[in-house]
């Protein structure tokens, strides 16, 4: 439970410091304004330019959770079922078929955030 508990915190900070890291999306760009751009145009070019930041924002954790965590499931699950082998040579078959069949529900999860990145991105 220890190593656990160590691996949730590393990951906690690992997303602070992916928060602080897309801080300068954020930032506001000092670009020069020409003499014929109006004033809404600047502000429209402003607001396309907070959703891309919300865009790529949302898509950095969107994917970092879920590879982030289906990798944690899959070393967990690795773990348990080298252990039940380990414990239970004679269910090898069983405990592998069983084991492969949560990698991929597992692998399946993360595919399905890929494409929710992927239509964040290009669709919305």
């Amino acid at each position: 439970m220890k190593g656990l508990c160590k691996k949730v915190i590393t990951l906690f900070i690992l997303t602070i410091i992916l928060f602080a890291m897309a801080l300068p999306v954020y930032a506001d760009s000092a670009e020069p304004v020409a003499a014929d751009q109006t004033v809404a145009t600047v502000q429209e070019v402003e607001s396309e330019n907070a959703l891309a930041g919300n865009k790529a924002l949302a898509a950095g954790l969107a994917i970092t959770f879920a590879a982030g965590l289906g990798a944690l499931g899959m070393g967990i699950a690795t773990g348990k079922a080298s252990e039940g082998i380990s414990r239970q040579p004679e269910a090898e078959g069983k405990i592998r078929t069983t084991f492969m069949l949560g990698l991929v529900f597992i692998e399946t999860a993360i595919i399905y955030a890929l494409l929710t990145v992927i239509l964040i991105i290009f669709v919305i």
